[in-house]
């Protein structure tokens, strides 16, 4: 069993910078691919970033630019550092653990909310 323990969202205003943090129960980023989701009101939950066993990083195209992903191996803890927020960026984030199989795990989502 993983848990997962997202933190960091909160009221910001446009333009301003958040960093949300995943925190893993046990050193997992060798084998789980780690992954950023959002989902807004009445909308699907879409990826907003990924980090792969080996470092790799991709980003929706919403994000691109404004986003970076990056892991912390000896905190067993994926960050998401978000700058120049826009309102479409509000949302529940929430943080996957993803390996072969189908093994993945979810943390319990932290709310980012971007308004003046």
């Amino acid at each position: 069993q993983v848990q997962l323990v997202e933190s960091g969202g909160g009221l910001v205003q446009p333009g301003g910078s958040l960093r949300l943090s995943c925190a893993a129960s046990r050193n997992i980023f060798s084998i789980y691919i780690m992954t950023w989701y959002r989902q807004a009101p009445g909308k699907q939950r879409e990826l907003v970033a990924r980090i792969a066993t080996g470092g790799t990083t991709n980003y929706a195209d919403s994000v691109k630019g404004r986003v970076t992903i990056s892991r912390d191996d000896a905190k067993n803890t994926v960050y998401l550092q978000m700058n120049s927020l826009k309102p479409e960026d509000t949302a529940v984030y929430y943080c996957n653990a993803w390996r072969a199989y189908g093994i993945e795990y979810w943390g319990q989502g932290t709310q980012v909310t971007v308004s003046s």
